[in-house]
């Protein structure tokens, strides 16, 4: 068995799995489509980004995954893993293995993956160190009824951002705070409810994802999220998903009661990179010159009572 990184040389290759991509970044693939489609595949022709596939060679058959990552991130993401048939390969732990070493190259300090808990390849995840921090489900909230009420919502600016970030303190868990940072960029839309109500948006060709922090004291959140749909702007009728991870999923009977359609239920996993140290050495400390020092010595001790030893 083998594992080598793809080149450009191997792109005609790679799309010749579009058919059997697994994606393990939800929202990339639900804004950007397949992973191995025409437009995934113009992503590893910028050498600015950090895109990094490899394949693993069998005896009869092959397995091949990418990772990717933001630089200014503490994280990576799996990308996608294939043939989706064979999730089951012996070699697949091997493989991330090899994608995890590769994000430990970009200075991330943890990788993640999101699939369906019944997927084959959430066994593999596990056999290669990956434990599940949270759930997640995507809400197709394209066909929504429509709200009656304004809309109350106004694009993030910069003077907004501490209260956004004072919001996500409140509501995901400390234990996720390494994993999932603070937003650090005044990006997504606000409801002018006392900064209760966050939406980050995330969208390209295929769709929009849209990531909410509300807070279990907003009120009429059922027609905030309508209004929100109806005044989603540049929508260009592209399908738009809500995703609703397990410490806010209060969330999901209201979208329900909405007429969303909600999608499986996915296993949220990272992975933590390990870095260890090599030709390990002891510090020597330096004894100033004409000093020396002496060991105590204890010649007698006295107790309360008088007596001596």
């Amino acid at each position: 068995m083998s594992i080598r990184p793809l080149a450009l040389l191997d792109l005609p290759y790679l799309y010749g799995f579009r058919d059997e991509a697994l994606g393990l970044d939800t929202s990339r693939t639900l804004t950007r489509g397949n992973p191995l489609g025409a437009v995934g595949l113009l992503s590893y022709v910028n050498p600015s980004r950090h895109i990094y596939s490899a394949i693993a060679n069998g005896e009869e058959d092959s397995v091949l995954g990418g990772i990717t990552h933001t630089p200014d991130e503490t994280f990576a993401k799996l990308y996608y893993l294939a043939p989706a048939s064979r999730l089951d390969h012996p070699y697949l732990p091997d493989l991330i293995e090899n994608l995890s070493a590769q994000a430990g190259t970009w200075g991330a300090f943890h990788v993640l993956a999101e699939v369906d808990e019944a997927n084959a390849a959430f066994v593999s995840l596990r056999k290669s160190g990956f434990s599940v921090y949270a759930w997640q489900r995507m809400w197709d909230v394209s066909g929504m009824v429509e709200s009656d009420s304004g809309s109350g919502w106004m694009r993030v600016k910069s003077v907004h951002l501490p209260s956004i970030q004072s919001l996500y303190h409140q509501i995901v868990p400390p234990l996720l705070h390494p994993v999932e940072p603070q937003p650090k960029a005044a990006v997504g839309w606000m409801c002018n409810e006392g900064a209760k109500c966050y939406v980050n948006v995330s969208q390209g060709v295929y769709g929009i994802v849209l990531t909410p922090l509300i807070h279990p004291e907003a009120t009429e959140v059922s027609d905030k999220l309508s209004a929100l749909m109806d005044h989603l702007p540049d929508r260009r009728n592209r399908p738009v998903y809500v995703c609703v991870r397990s410490y806010q999923a209060w969330l999901e009977p209201v979208l329900a009661d909405l007429g969303a359609k909600p999608g499986q239920r996915q296993a949220v996993m990272v992975k933590h990179l390990v870095h260890m140290v090599k030709d390990a050495a002891l510090a020597r400390t330096t004894q100033p010159a004409g000093v020396s020092v002496q060991p105590s010595r204890v010649n007698r001790v006295e107790v309360k009572n008088g007596s001596k030893n």
